[in-house]
């Protein structure tokens, strides 16, 4: 009896010391957020000031102590997602996540991102500042990589942690510029259409731009508007990307004549695909040369988004069509040729091998003409025999956007400021601007240019001819932009921007909805404070949907409702486009519109093709118009005899939406409220294992809001009638002049990616109750109140 207590005393004291060295190891797997670190090549002793939401405040002697700094406390919390970013532009994403993952590695390399990472890279200053800057900041991550913990991450996907690399920051930089890009998304269905149904199918797609909309107004502003068409159409090779997509976004920025307190107030909100951990890393970097409370990517030194007391910028997605697909004519008996301005060329052939976890690498060949890569073979979308390459400006012209945003953080002021974003070629951005000395301004950056007139740029153009190519890059003062406006604000919502010099730009913009509603709500009042804003900035209503609904009314047949349904009905009339967690109407609105898309559209395109249309910014140009047309080809569904119209479309789509409500919902429309269907989760890739959601996911949430409105929460529509928020405000930031250190910001989560932090998701809540916290930049306010302190100080001999 005694040996087999000793023998149960001795496996105890080993199962102990097991559970004590797991809870050890995971322990160590922790951000470290107070103490002292040595740090190589910092010349002085640099603080970090952690404040209760895991807001680094970094404060060194000089802009490379700091920016290596910086680079240190990033990685900390944010490697596994600078990892991700950097394996996308070189396709190298099925390293880590498998054979699943090919298709899409094979799409983003043909891209030639990574190519023109390395061009870029090869001809680079390095003296220059930026890439000075940039240097520090690599330094620092990979003093991480080297002495900081593993995140938890690298182990359950067996990869190792290697050194980051300029090539790595260009790299993520294109994620993002193709991340924006639409026209890969579009050209290509809009093509299909025009070819299989008809031109007469494209008439009521409205992608010609309708000048009664809500455009963004130029200043000084120019001639009148010439029509161009705009439109798009999601890339399936992008659906299983396991980081976000930039989306859309809005900012408004106000006047003093505008505000109650006679400073400019500045309002941003970039919309962006939800993610754990979220998009953006908040650091506040201060020295005596530079200070910036910023946002960053992960891997990109420079703040996106910032402020200082003197000036405040940020960004919306332009939408501006820099992608251009061209039809190449092969040779009669010679499949390596094509025809471009009456000559033979020869395709050039390019292989990469990709590496695949659990699996033997692969050889993958494709080809290039002029124009850029054909996408036969890789592209779903790209079908049939005839070769289709894709012209991208990014990769066509000399990368200068690490030297434009050095200029943007260290701009003193609007002319330093102004002079710094021409050297932004792609991606498009619109770029808002405030500062202390009451200037407002709106620029649309990206590298523009000119085709000739004849041609249209939202169908894939004839290659062989060279009659269809660019004529001229357009000069910067030529761009979109205002300055100082008589109305006394700018705004933008990924609405098409007005004319200028007698030109619009053709893109792939989103509807009026947001940009009515912003200017309805600006233009109402000139005693605007930063509470006011930071109430509009959570705001749910549409100035759309319910002129929508109205129109769709008109055509029911009241004798075929019963009295339960004229009663839904009679609340719609007065529905006031509210999508708050107990609206009824907005369930009802969005179950009536999808059926009404898909008895409109459903019939005429394959199920790939509405599936994806549903998708697209396309898609959501098109419901207001539909709804208000009384003929349309689209009307009939040519699998029946008869020829349906409007009012049978309508009157079936209530139907069948009510019906669904009441299988999905009950009986009781009382019960149908918003907040039983739409929610949000922000997912982690490691997340897709079902058993591990409950630990790396954040959420679901009941929340609020919907498609196309300021506080937009975006979803897909599905036949299940559950919308879960896909994307939507990566932040919300409001700085205002008059009180500018306690100016105001969320993150959809938590400012930490490591799950091990108590920073993961202390802020997942209180974004979706639409809440807000200080962005801390008085120093002794920070030192006073900080969580911890950690110091760097120069590695010793």
């Amino acid at each position: 009896m005694k040996k087999l207590k000793k023998i149960l005393l001795f496996i105890s004291t080993i199962l102990l010391i097991f559970v004590i060295g797991i809870v050890i190891f995971i322990l160590s797997l922790k951000p470290s957020y107070s103490g002292e670190k040595e740090l190589d090549k910092i010349k002085k002793e640099v603080s970090v000031y952690y404040d209760s939401y895991g807001i680094p405040h970094i404060y060194g002697a000089s802009e490379e102590d700091a920016f290596r700094t910086l680079g240190y406390v990033h990685a900390q919390d944010r490697l596994w997602q600078m990892e991700l970013l950097r394996r996308i532009g070189p396709g190298r994403l099925s390293e880590v996540f498998g054979k699943d993952m090919i298709t899409t590695d094979k799409f983003l390399i043909s891209l030639g991102i990574d190519e023109a990472s390395e061009k870029t890279v090869a001809h680079l200053d390095m003296n220059d500042e930026s890439i000075r800057l940039t240097t520090a900041y690599l330094e620092g991550i990979n003093a991480f990589i080297k002495d900081g913990p593993t995140p938890v991450e690298f182990y359950l996907t067996g990869i190792d942690k290697t050194p980051f690399v300029l090539k790595d920051v260009y790299n993520t930089i294109g994620y993002m510029a193709f991340s924006f890009a639409m026209a890969h998304k579009t050209d290509p269905l809009l093509t299909s259409i025009k070819e299989k149904l008809g031109p007469q199918y494209l008439k009521d797609l409205e992608i010609e731009v309708d000048p009664s909309l809500t455009l963004i107004s130029n200043y000084p502003k120019g001639k009148q508007a010439l029509k161009n068409t705009v439109s798009e159409i999601a890339l399936q090779a992008l659906e299983k990307l396991p980081v976000p997509l930039f989306e859309g976004s809005n900012s408004w920025v106000l006047s003093p004549e505008k505000t109650k307190n006679g400073h400019v107030i500045f309002a941003n909100d970039p919309h962006i695909g939800f993610s754990q951990p979220s998009v953006w890393f908040e650091a506040h970097v201060s020295t005596p040369t530079y200070e910036k409370y910023g946002y960053h990517l992960a891997g990109v030194p420079f703040p996106l988004l910032g402020h200082d007391r003197n000036l405040a910028y940020g960004l919306t997605m332009f939408e501006n069509d820099d992608i251009d697909f061209y039809y190449e004519e092969v040779h009669p008996s010679d499949n390596r040729k094509y025809k471009y301005k009456e000559e033979w060329k020869s395709f050039e052939s390019i292989t990469k091998t990709i590496k695949v976890k659990d699996a033997d690498a692969i050889q993958f060949t494709y080809k290039k003409s002029i124009h850029g890569p054909v996408l036969n073979g890789i592209a779903d979308q790209i079908v049939g025999d005839k070769p289709v390459a894709m012209s991208w400006t990014y990769t066509k012209t000399d990368n200068k956007t690490l030297k434009a945003y050095n200029g943007i953080v260290h701009a003193n002021g609007l002319r330093d400021f102004k002079k710094s974003l021409a050297d932004i070629h792609a991606p498009g951005l619109n770029i808002m601007y405030g500062d202390a000395k009451g200037n407002v301004a709106w620029f649309a950056t990206a590298k523009l240019y000119q085709m000739p007139d004849s041609v249209n740029t939202k169908f894939i153009l004839d290659g062989s001819t060279g009659l269809q190519e660019p004529l001229r890059y357009l000069e910067f003062k030529e761009n979109p932009h205002a300055i100082n406006p008589p109305w006394n604000y700018v705004y933008s919502a990924n609405n098409q921007p007005d004319s200028i010099l007698g030109k619009i730009y053709p893109g792939y913009y989103l509807p009026e909805n947001r940009a009515k509603r912003i200017t309805q709500l600006i233009d109402a009042k000139n005693d605007w404070s930063k509470d006011d804003v930071a109430k509009m900035i959570t705001d749910v209503t549409s100035s759309v949907d319910p002129t929508i609904v109205n129109n769709l009314i008109e055509e029911l047949n009241s004798k075929e409702l019963s009295k339960k349904q004229l009663e839904v009905i009679e609340k719609l009339k007065h529905w006031k486009g509210d999508a708050t967690l107990e609206s009824v109407e907005s369930t009802i609105y969005h179950r009536w519109v999808y059926f009404f898309i898909k008895n409109t559209f459903g019939d005429e395109l394959s199920e790939a093709q509405f599936t994806s249309f549903l998708g697209t910014h396309f898609f959501k140009r098109t419901i207001a118009p539909m709804a208000e047309k009384k003929e349309s080809v689209w009307w009939d569904d040519i699998t029946t005899a008869e020829k349906e119209t409007k009012s049978v479309i309508v009157n079936r789509s209530f139907q069948q939406a009510y019906a669904a409500l009441e299988q999905s919902l009950g009986v009781d429309t009382q019960e149908w409220t918003w907040n039983k269907v739409h929610t949000i989760e922000h997912p982690h890739p490691i997340g897709q294992v079902e058993v591990l959601r409950k630990y790396f996911n954040v959420g679901p949430y009941e929340i609020n809001g919907t498609r196309e409105v300021i506080n937009n929460l975006s979803f897909a529509y599905t036949e299940d009638g559950l919308y879960k928020v896909s994307s939507g405000p990566s932040t919300r930031r409001i700085i205002d002049f008059s009180d500018v250190e306690n100016s105001i910001s969320i993150l959809p989560t938590g400012q930490s990616g490591n799950m091990l932090s108590n920073h993961y998701q202390d802020q997942a809540k209180m974004y979706v109750n639409g809440e807000f916290r200080k962005m801390m930049m008085n120093k002794e306010e920070i030192k006073s109140s900080a969580e911890s302190v950690l110091l760097f100080k120069p590695l010793e001999d």
